[in-house]
């Protein structure tokens, strides 16, 4: 995937993140502060105005490092400096990529990963993003070729990382607060993570050709 393609593929992205705002503040309600999709609409639309402008990256890394800039000054809050932190980190690591492919995406995810570590100190278990993302590394680590071919099982996998958050206690948040009455839920920034894996999916699954 060129870095043209990958630019369309974070418009479609942004696009369906801010869609999924009334869905992401019903999960943050339940646990949280209520502002998750709030906070998540306000960054994704600020990404979706710089990728309908003029921007035209040089490469896939400076596109995902300016999508992690543009969220973190915008969204504010934890999700912001955690899922800006996400973007920037995983774009360093990934520095010079002209495309994106399997191993590529692994790459970054995996750097986006350790700057979360780095960031926020939560681990997996704690009941939240990491438990999403981790799950996604772990099965793109053991992939490779085609992206169009593995970018389902990698939605899949932090699909199921979302799932596993509700059988957790939430460690982090207002949701610590509640203890045992956050069982059930999904932790909403786990969600995030998960759909923005989605759309990368359903974009590169119905764009690119194989």
């Amino acid at each position: 995937m060129d870095v043209l393609t990958a630019k369309n593929m974070m418009a479609y992205v942004a696009k369906n993140m801010v869609d999924s705002e009334p869905m992401l503040t019903k999960y943050d309600q339940a646990i949280g502060d209520g502002d998750h999709g709030i906070g998540m609409e306000r960054g994704f639309l600020a990404v979706q105005t710089l990728l309908t402008d003029e921007f035209q990256p040089e490469d896939v890394s400076k596109l995902m490092l300016k999508i992690g800039s543009t969220m973190m000054a915008t969204m504010g809050g934890a999700s912001g400096a955690i899922f800006g932190t996400l973007f920037r980190s995983g774009a360093k690591s990934i520095k010079g990529a002209e495309q994106l492919d399997t191993e590529t995406l692994a790459t970054f995810l995996a750097g986006g990963l350790q700057g979360v570590y780095d960031r926020g100190g939560a681990k997996p278990g704690d009941k939240t993003m990491i438990d999403a993302l981790v799950a996604a590394v772990e099965a793109s680590e053991k992939l490779s070729g085609d992206l169009t071919k593995n970018l389902p099982a990698i939605a899949a996998a932090s699909k199921q990382g979302v799932e596993a958050t509700k059988d957790m206690i939430a460690t982090t948040g207002k949701a610590k607060t509640l203890g045992e009455r956050s069982l059930g839920h999904p932790d909403p920034g786990a969600v995030s993570m998960s759909l923005i894996l989605q759309f990368m999916s359903e974009y590169a699954c119905e764009q690119v050709p194989a």
